[in-house]
């Protein structure tokens, strides 16, 4: 077998030798998806999804990658399997715009299919490392899409590198793959386990052979991965909403640490070898995820309600309205308004339809873009003591730009209150916080943050409101960003494009 795993080629065929396919779509030039998003926000995972056993998996899979958009829009995926072969076709940009032609699906055949919306962590937002990725090693055809981050895959890059081994993407995911490769095991779920042994950090993925989908979880669970079920169709996806949209029956989450294979036997699990204390990431609770889906076993919805009711126990404040940033922090903005007896108004409008056009590199056009993005009803503010409920603060930038456009609305008082605390440090299981230094929390005081954003008062939830507002039936929560407590401690600080470095 070849050290080098990918090369060019329309489908995989199990005679073919190590292949990528080249079913691209250039629906975004990479340029426009590089630039920093107009909001000041974390940048969220990635969406996987897996259908085994419908006529239309590959529609299925789109569906489902339509409904998780929110969690990646740098590119999008899908792999389908006939049987035989597996068949791919990737681009840069959204769902609609990568999967826009509708005979695309003629040519992703079969009843099995995995697809991945991406946002990079790891890795350039180059074409190269749109996913799913597809290898044909010794072993035989397999895809992956890979939600997470591992904190050790420089070391085993250049390990593997020093053995021969050539890459072609500057993902850490592509590490999995040739781990996988050299595995002597003689199953997949062996191989699997060989890699999974050396590998350490966050991951969910959902992988395919030309028979079998797999869905694997890391011992900790940090990432959330859920099974589901349409009558003998099985679902794999990252948040149930993805099953709402195809009518199917959430069955449960696929457990820390868990492998799950499906194929014509049915549904059998396995464990990988390490065992942890769940760490979960709990900013999934406090922005990634929507709040109309299921995580870790809990309704989203419910539990930012909790969020926004703790923190107005912990800061309350006089006030006439309790206005949200929409949308990801309207459902914490209710659960303020209801515990502190303030009664709830629209006062910012959202602009859903802004693309990334509107990218400036200097302060006025990054103030045009928070004007293009959101617009106050002047009607509701003007004259008002405003609680102006925000579930985080990263750089705090945007944040600024509201609170000047809140006075000039009329707004007489804005009082920021935050659901979620002060993030201190980065992220090094999928999340692509700054580093610490352009994190605002790291290097101001809650008061000179306050002064920053021009708010006559800011105040942030507590760790142990955070905590109270999330079920602990299965176990803890990761919360590094908030605490700088790692669950594991980063064996290598890389920052997004390392790899890029070997190309």
């Amino acid at each position: 077998m070849s050290n080098k795993l990918f090369s060019s080629g329309e489908s995989l065929r199990p005679e073919d030798h190590a292949t990528l396919s080249n079913s691209f779509s250039h629906s975004e030039d990479s340029s426009a998806l590089a630039s920093q998003e107009i909001l000041d926000k974390p940048r969220s995972n990635c969406a996987i999804v897996g259908v085994y056993a419908h006529p239309q998996a590959a529609k299925l899979v789109y569906s489902s990658l339509y409904a998780l958009q929110h969690r990646g829009q740098e590119s999008s995926g899908i792999v389908s399997s006939d049987g035989q072969n597996l068949h791919r076709h990737v681009g840069m940009g959204l769902v609609t715009n990568v999967f826009s032609d509708a005979a695309i699906f003629e040519k992703l055949p079969g009843m099995l299919a995995i697809g991945h919306n991406r946002y990079s962590t790891t890795g350039s937002t180059v074409l190269q490392n749109a996913q799913p990725f597809v290898v044909n090693a010794k072993h035989g055809l397999i895809a992956v899409s890979h939600n997470g981050n591992f904190i050790n895959s420089r070391m085993l890059r250049k390990k593997l590198e020093d053995e021969g081994s050539i890459f072609q993407t500057t993902s850490d995911t592509e590490v999995i793959l040739h781990l996988m490769a050299k595995s002597p095991a003689a199953n997949i779920v062996g191989r699997i386990k060989d890699a999974f042994r050396q590998l350490k950090g966050a991951y969910s993925l959902v992988m395919s052979t030309r028979s079998k989908l797999i869905a694997l979880r890391d011992p900790r669970g940090w990432r959330p991965l859920n099974l589901g079920r349409k009558g003998d169709t099985w679902l794999i996806a990252s948040e149930t909403c993805a099953f709402d949209l195809l009518d199917a029956q959430y069955e449960r989450e696929v457990d820390p640490g868990e492998i799950i294979v499906i194929d014509k036997n049915g549904l059998r699990s396995e464990f990988l070898d390490e065992k942890a204390e769940r760490a979960a990431c709990i900013f999934e609770f406090v922005y990634f995820s929507r709040p109309d889906s299921k995580i870790f076993n809990e309704n989203v919805d419910r539990a930012r309600r909790r969020l926004g009711k703790n923190l107005a126990n912990e800061n309350p404040v006089a006030a006439d309205m309790v206005i949200s940033v929409p949308d990801s922090s309207n459902t914490a903005a209710l659960g303020y308004a209801r515990n502190s007896g303030i009664k709830f108004e629209i006062g910012l409008i959202r602009n859903h339809y802004i693309g990334r056009t509107f990218i400036h590199p200097d302060q006025s056009g990054r103030d045009l873009n928070v004007r293009i993005k959101f617009n106050p009803v002047k009607g509701v503010l003007n004259g008002r003591r405003i609680v102006l409920v925000e579930d985080s603060i990263v750089r705090g930038t945007t944040l600024k730009h509201l609170v000047r456009m809140l006075r000039k609305a009329g707004a007489k008082e804005v009082h920021v209150r935050v659901s979620s605390p002060p993030i201190t440090s980065p992220c090094y299981y999928g999340m692509d916080f700054p580093t610490k230094r352009e994190l605002i929390a790291a290097n101001m005081s809650v008061e000179e943050i306050k002064n920053f954003i021009d708010a006559d008062s800011l105040e942030y939830l507590s760790i142990d409101g955070l905590l109270k507002s999330v079920p602990h039936e299965k176990g803890g929560y990761c919360t590094a960003c908030f605490t700088g407590k790692y669950p594991i401690p980063p064996e290598e600080v890389m920052l997004k494009h390392a790899h890029d470095a070997s190309k």
